[in-house]
């Protein structure tokens, strides 16, 4: 089967370091031209796939020969070059995060359905080696009911980009947000949840107008509350998941994950006492057992060759990056579904816009 012949709009961090670094060594797919305003990443784009250059998105969004549109773009031109892409009969990737608002992606939806288009996202923390396995132990069972979970992509640093404006769709939660939202959405099933939130600018870490603290709660009846952090200012960031049940719990970071359970059977005994409890000697007690703890890690040692999952830790970029791509050339070849659909990632945008909507000090209602 021929390659799929694709375009790039843009060559920044994204462009170039994610999508292109990879594309350039994957032989089911070939980079038949990129598009960026700045002259000297066209040139380099030149130099580094043997492709054509574009100085203006919509001179490659015009082209015939491609099949397939990767939209890694200014974040406030997601939307609109996604819809002018998908208009002009090509497949799209859109880099999140996906739209701004709503109406934009119900847009961006619509307009691939009119073209017979498909219309993808780049949620790639999905396929993050820890998250799976975070997935598959709390499907397990063997942590009871999930009580809580808690998220925190955070550390400390400071920022003056792009990315800290407004204007540009800018800030931590359209930064980063879409990230741990997608996975945390994923856990939390199906249903909107209610949302609480609260932002914060701080001046001395950030020299645009976006927020660069969040704190964010989803919850819901039937699901766990769901407690997600994404902060520039953590200087002693800890784990990245932190999962409670009923019958365990689960901590994990990017590289490892770790969790501890006991079985109900297993356990000793006990029935409600509703008079003080005491020591043999008479003296008060508190209520006190030895629980037979399992413990169980992921990976199971440090030294061990890689995952199932091909994980390493020394990449795992990569590996997420190569299964959006597998992911999306079974779509575009096989007819498979998408497993990261356009209509999971609308429910994280309405999210956004929730958040934002409570945080009118940072984004004034119009």
């Amino acid at each position: 089967m021929k390659p799929i012949r694709l375009g790039i709009i843009g060559q920044g961090r994204s462009g170039r370091d994610i999508h292109g670094v990879y594309l350039a060594t994957d032989p089911r797919y070939t980079i038949v031209a990129v598009a960026d305003a700045l002259a000297d990443r066209r040139a380099r784009a030149v130099q580094e796939y043997g492709c054509e250059a574009h100085a203006d998105a919509k001179a490659l969004i015009s082209r015939r020969d491609l099949d397939l549109v990767v939209n890694s773009s200014f974040s406030h031109q997601h939307a609109p070059l996604t819809l002018a892409a998908l208009r002009a009969g090509h497949h799209v990737l859109c880099e999140k995060p996906l739209a701004g608002s709503v109406r934009d992606v119900d847009r961006m939806i619509l307009a691939a359905r009119r073209a017979g288009k498909v219309l993808a996202v780049f949620q790639q923390s999905r396929y993050a080696p820890y998250f799976i396995e975070i997935q598959r132990v709390i499907g397990s069972g063997l942590l009871g009911r999930i009580v809580q979970i808690s998220v925190a992509f955070s550390g400390f640093s400071r920022r003056w980009d792009w990315q800290t404006l407004r204007a540009r769709k800018g800030g931590n939660l359209l930064n980063t947000g879409p990230h741990p939202l997608d996975q945390a959405l994923a856990l939390f099933g199906e249903g909107m949840p209610d949302v609480w939130c609260r932002m914060d600018h701080t001046r001395e870490g950030t020299w645009g107008d976006a927020e660069n603290h969040v704190k964010l709660i989803l919850s819901g009846a039937g699901h766990p509350t769901i407690d997600i952090e994404i902060s520039s200012c953590c200087a002693y960031p800890t784990s990245l998941y932190r999962v409670y049940g009923t019958r365990g719990g689960l901590t994990a970071t990017a590289d490892s994950v770790e969790w501890r359970w006991f079985k109900p059977g297993d356990a000793p005994r006990q029935r409600l006492i509703r008079k003080p409890i005491a020591k043999p000697d008479g003296t008060p007690a508190y209520c006190q057992e030895t629980l037979p703890w399992q413990t169980a890690r992921w990976p199971a040692a440090q030294t061990v060759a890689p995952a199932k999952s091909g994980y390493t830790p020394s990449a795992p970029g990569t590996v997420m990056t190569a299964a959006v791509y597998g992911m999306l050339y079974r779509t575009l070849t096989q007819g498979r579904p998408l497993e990261i659909t356009p209509e999971q990632v609308r429910r994280q945008i309405a999210v956004i816009e929730a958040c934002q909507r409570q945080n009118p000090t940072i984004y004034p209602r119009r």
